[in-house]
Formats: structure tokens, sequence, C-alpha cells
């Protein structure tokens, strides 16, 4: 266990989470996500390098990224909501159903099989990222959300959140723009509902820890405490710099930048699924 550890291992585990909440932290603000694609991974190698259960490092990493989402969420959606590219009426609509994916993602976790998820998870980036590149932007506002698709389309995104620690705007995103939302607006709006996904996946795996007493050092249920008082201070402000620095760039770009970052992860997962 981390008691084990000299100085000298400790200080390169705090500067690789120094590292990864920066990049996180600007992502968040920037694409409007929550910056758990980057945060799970790096939380998922310190937690396994320092001796936690095994049968817990995915969950621990999960829930800890969901606690850092939620003040990193806050600060994105402020910056956003003073460029007016945050529209809350979504939620009411279509969010309601992201987070009750969550909530039953969260407490049926461990009966997803990881690599299933990862496969459908990757095509669907892949997916979303090619319609983000090749779509070109609409004039106008033409949100035609069926009661079906704002059902399906939320608890798919609320389920696939929780079971990898994601704030779900690289699949909300997409979905927005799809529909009629400018490329601002829909980062904007999808910071918003990923604040709201951070809230409920937080409390769903702090509660299941709990309740099966999973023991985890200097953890609440599955999150994290040293891990998330290292993160938030610098995801904050930097998520409020990724959030001012989009705005000042052309929407055309915007999109097709956040294309080919879906890409990359898409291809990164698509590793992961032929190596588990």
């Amino acid at each position: 266990m981390i008691e084990d550890f000299g100085t000298n291992q400790i200080l390169f585990f705090l500067l690789i989470m120094v590292i990864t909440a920066i990049f996180a932290g600007f992502f968040a603000g920037f694409f409007g996500i929550g910056g758990g694609i980057i945060t799970v991974p790096c939380l998922f190698y310190i937690f396994g390098s320092i001796g936690i259960d095994k049968s817990f490092i995915m969950h621990l990493a999960v829930g800890t990224s969901f606690a850092i989402i939620i003040p990193t969420a806050m600060m994105s959606v402020f910056t956003h909501y003073k460029h007016k590219a945050v529209d809350f009426s979504v939620i009411r609509t279509y969010g309601i159903f992201v987070v009750t994916g969550v909530i039953i993602g969260s407490f049926l976790a461990a009966l997803v099989h990881t690599k299933s998820l990862v496969l459908f998870f990757s095509i669907t980036m892949y997916l979303l990222a090619l319609n983000l590149i090749f779509l070109k932007e609409k004039t106008k506002i033409k949100l035609k959300f069926s009661l079906l698709q704002r059902t399906v389309l939320g608890l798919v995104v609320g389920f696939v959140s929780s079971l990898m620690g994601i704030g779900g705007a690289i699949m909300n995103v997409p979905i927005l723009k799809f529909v009629g939302y400018t490329i601002n607006k829909a980062i904007g709006t999808a910071a918003s509902i990923g604040f709201l996904i951070s809230v409920f996946g937080c409390l769903g795996f702090l509660v299941s820890g709990m309740f099966i007493k999973s023991d985890i050092p200097l953890s609440a249920g599955f999150i994290n405490i040293p891990a998330f008082f290292v993160f938030i201070p610098i995801t904050i402000v930097m998520a409020k710099v990724g959030a001012t620095t989009v705005h000042k760039m052309k929407k055309g770009i915007i999109a097709k930048l956040f294309g080919f970052f879906l890409l990359i992860i898409a291809s990164r997962f698509l590793y992961d699924y032929f190596n588990l």
C-alpha cells in the first residue's frame, strides 16, 4: 500500500495527477466534457500502482472522477453561460432521461461486461466523430427530439457515462449539434448536463461503495479523498481557461477539432478492446 512508498514515488504520483488535472480541466471547459475520459485512466494506473484491491480499482477511478467533475463542470457551465451558450431547457426535455440512465448504471455497473461496453463505446465515438467532422453547421436551432429519441438516447448516454466516469459530453455534443444547435451552444449545454451526470454518478458510487463495505484506505465509498483535493483547484482554474478559449475560435474549427478529438478517443478504446 501507499504507506510503503518512498517520498520520490509519492511525488511522482502527485506529478502525474497535477499534469492530468491541467489537461482534464482545460478540455472540460473547451469541449464541455467532464474530463473523466482523461482522469479515469490516470487514476486507474495510480490506484493500481499503490496496491488498491484490484476488484475495486475501476470503481474507485470512476467514482473519484465523478466527484472531481462536479466543481469543474460548475465552473465550465458558469463560463459558457456568460457567453450565452447554455440552453437549460434541454435539461427538462432530455437531461432528465440522462440522469435516469446514470442512476441505473451506477448501481448495475458490476453486471456489465467491460469488453462489450468498450467496443460499443468505440464504435459510437467513431460515428459521432465523423458526424461532427463532415456535418455542415445549421443556421437555425430546430430541436426535433421525439419522446422516444430523448428517452433512448438519454438512457444510453447516462448509462454509458456512469460506467466510464465521464460527463457524457463526448456523446451529447454531437447529438445536440445533429439536432440543430451551434457547436458553441452544444458544448455549453452538454456541460450543464454533465454537471447533473457527475452529481448523481458521484452519489451512486459513494453509496454503492459504502453499501458493499469496500473499506478502501483514504476513501469514502468509491471516492478517493486525496485525489479529489489534488485535482479540484487545478481543474477549476483550467476549466475556466478552456471555456473562455473556445468562444474566441471559429465554430467550424471547433466542431472539427472536437471530431478529431473523438477519433483519438475512439481509437484508444478500440486498442483497449483488442488488449482486454
